[in-house]
């Protein structure tokens, strides 16, 4: 099969990335809180936002990760670059389309709450939109450095589960089960803590229409978690035995691609084989 074009791997990178800030900010938004008349409360709470997260990027996964590799986060794009396990002249673009449909996700999520009877714009604006926040802003009150420790460290060891799922001595088919599986549990560790991001695109698109203190504290969500994905992208190859690109002994661990001829590094990987698809017969 051939590679797939440019254009078709930023078309599912959008698909992808909006279905992540729609449905994941969604599920917060429209389904955390839900009172009966009663008071009696039927919403998902932080459990099921952790659970809709998950499920939304496995779902994404295994529908277009075939296509781009199914990133749908700058720090992942970045990550697997640091990594050699996508090619550095398409992070960009990847970036740029992530941000973008992010931000369609939320302005869409945004005109939904805004058809609930009697809300206005500046009262889905009080709720802070399911945007990231420290300190006042933080569910828990947690301050400025232990949100930044937060981001940082998930998002490394949501980089780490990625890199190991997709890693070709790992078991064939089940990366994004894993992976979806992983972002369910760091959101449950996370969410208290900082409302998680791990995900650039994910915090902008929703701090657009939170304004105010979201657009003021989203350079946090923006750095530490590319500075998460930068740490495991460097790292995962040394801590596993990894061979790293460019070592012709044994191409073991170098990406999710074992039909990769002897003696030739992760070069030969075209840029969609690698990331959350884990479908080594894309080509």
């Amino acid at each position: 099969m051939r590679e797939p074009s440019l254009a078709a791997r930023l078309g599912a990178e959008f698909l992808g990335t909006f279905w992540l800030v729609f449905g994941g900010c969604g599920s917060a938004v429209l389904a955390a809180k839900f009172l009966t008349d009663d008071k009696i409360q039927l919403g998902i709470g932080f459990v099921g936002v952790a659970i809709a997260f998950g499920l939304i990027v496995m779902s994404g996964a295994f529908a277009f990760g075939h296509v781009s590799g199914g990133h749908f986060n700058p720090a992942v794009t970045i990550g697997l670059a640091v990594a050699k396990r996508f090619e550095w002249k398409g992070v960009l673009p990847y970036v740029v389309t992530q941000v973008v449909a992010a931000s369609v996700g939320a302005l869409l999520l945004f005109l939904i709450a805004l058809g609930k009877t009697g809300t206005t714009a500046a009262a889905i604006q009080a709720t802070g939109f399911a945007s990231n926040g420290y300190g006042d802003h933080s569910p828990g009150k947690y301050g400025l450095v232990a949100c930044l420790i937060t981001e940082i460290v998930l998002t490394a060891i949501f980089l780490y589960i990625i890199l190991g799922a997709t890693d070709d001595r790992a078991p064939k088919g089940f990366a994004p089960i894993a992976i979806g599986l992983g972002l369910t549990a760091i959101h449950l560790v996370g969410i208290p803590v900082t409302n998680l991001s791990v995900n650039p695109a994910r915090s902008l698109g929703t701090a657009w229409f939170a304004g105010g203190w979201a657009l003021a504290q989203v350079w946090l969500f923006l750095v530490a978690p590319i500075i998460g994905g930068a740490i495991a992208g460097s790292t995962y190859a040394f801590i596993t035995g990894a061979n790293r690109p460019g070592v012709a002994q044994v191409d073991e661990g170098i990406a999710n691609n074992p039909e990769i001829p002897q003696g030739q590094g992760v070069q030969q990987t075209a840029p969609g084989d690698v990331g959350i698809a884990n479908n080594p017969e894309v080509r």
